[in-house]
């Protein structure tokens, strides 16, 4: 009896319980055939069994927590008001908009209300107070695009609405409206951001909704091993998805910010640049994915900055100049919003550093300047002059090379400058 009817050896030990009803024998083999000895063993080995996936399951979820670093961003408070303004206040600052709602279904409020309506859970404005958006209202472009599922750009009078559905495989979970100029088109770069985000944001709402259940069934002192493991199987998938969105999320900014400052692709060649450099000095992968990161992230300042700041052929005045050189604090100020990429912050905000001590913020010098923003600086140095901007004409890679090389020792790493040398002329 240690095969069954497909002649697959059961391992007895492995999994007792499992193992019985695979023979299909029944209540008869548990009452006749098993003496009380083994069937102290199976409940003890069944009841070790639960508590190692309770642990395993209590792991996930104490990472994965709200208040950890997996969900869109950062907050104080768990009243779902002040989460939610929090995520529509950067909206608005990443899109810079004149302000953004968020509405959810009733099964995400917390609160009792009639069927059918859409709830105002978020507002990018400072007394943004919870109301009720009811179907009732015809012609509503946010029911509209909550209905149809799909993203819906509209025009009336001064003003223009953008509504991104939120939706993901429970179904449409709610909508994110947008309020801009409409004497100014949104560029598709910035809408395409909106909707990622919007993914980001009903994948981060998935998961906590599974940590929720999750932790339900872990209080259970019955819980049964099947349920535990479907549950743990959902929260890896779940986890899985998010940091694919979340990857989207990161690619989708960047050229966010690229699309504004009419850098194409400038942001990513900063990246993959670095990355290269990376695998030259035989970095780690963690290390090299964060400074791939704040590659792409490096400008995320300049999102908040207007459209004519870039596309004036003059040479920027002192005070937009201003502007452009404080985009890494204004950057780190909305990292910080975005909990998963805190991790890149130190790289972004010392960008800006000179070896000799003589750059900003802090006027740090050599080796304690954090190395993934040395990397940065190099690579955003030679991105940009081999580049061309519309005040000057782009330089060749030989020149831009020479140029970095003189400043080796001043400006950036020698080791670094180093690095960047033989990639290029080693390509």
């Amino acid at each position: 009896m240690s095969q069954n009817s497909q002649n697959i050896p059961i391992k007895i030990e492995d999994d007792p319980l499992e193992a019985i009803f695979a023979l299909n024998m029944g209540d008869f083999m548990t009452e006749h055939l098993i003496s009380k000895d083994l069937l102290n063993k199976i409940d003890t080995s069944v009841k070790d069994k639960i508590e190692s996936l309770k642990g395993q399951l209590k792991e996930l979820i104490s990472i994965y927590s709200l208040d950890n670093t997996l969900t869109l961003l950062g907050f104080d408070s768990e009243e779902e008001h002040i989460i939610y303004n929090a995520i529509a206040k950067t909206i608005n600052q990443m899109l810079n908009a004149g302000s953004c709602d968020i509405y959810l279904t009733p099964e995400f409020v917390k609160t009792t209300i009639e069927s059918g309506d859409l709830i105002k859970l978020g507002s990018s404005e400072a007394d943004a107070q919870k109301d009720t958006l009811c179907f009732s209202e015809t012609g509503n472009n946010l029911i509209q695009a909550f209905s149809e599922v799909r993203t819906s750009y509209t025009r009336e009078d001064d003003t223009a609405l953008l509504a991104i559905p939120l939706v993901n495989n429970w179904g449409r979970v709610g909508v994110i409206g947008v309020y801009c100029d409409s004497s100014k088109e949104i560029p598709q770069e910035l809408i395409k951001l909106l909707e990622t985000t919007a993914n980001l944001f009903v994948t981060s709402m998935r998961l906590q909704k599974l940590i929720e259940e999750t932790g339900e069934a872990i209080e259970k002192e019955d819980a049964n091993p099947a349920d535990l493991r479907h549950l743990r199987a959902e929260l890896t998938a779940s986890i899985g998805d998010l940091g694919d969105e979340q990857q989207k999320f990161v690619e989708a900014l960047a050229e966010g910010v690229d699309s504004k400052s009419k850098a194409r692709e400038h942001s990513r060649n900063v990246a993959e640049l670095a990355k290269k450099i990376c695998e030259h000095l035989e970095l780690n992968e963690k290390t090299s994915d964060l400074i791939y990161y704040a590659g792409l992230l490096h400008n995320i300042g300049q999102i908040s900055l207007s459209e004519e700041i870039f596309s004036n052929k003059e040479k920027p005045s002192q005070e937009t100049w201003n502007k452009l050189q404080n985009h890494p604090n204004v950057g780190v100020n909305l990292l910080m919003k975005i909990n998963f990429l805190s991790e890149v912050i130190p790289y972004v905000h010392y960008h800006k550093e000179r070896w000799d001590g003589k750059g900003v913020p802090e006027g740090l010098s050599g080796m304690s300047i954090p190395l993934g923003a040395r990397i940065i600086a190099v690579a955003d140095a030679y991105q940009a002059m081999v580049s061309e901007r519309p005040y000057r004409k782009s330089l060749s890679g030989t020149e831009v090379l020479d140029i970095i090389k003189q400043e080796a020792g001043i400006k950036w790493d020698p080791a670094i400058v180093n690095a960047l040398y033989e990639i290029k002329t080693g390509e």
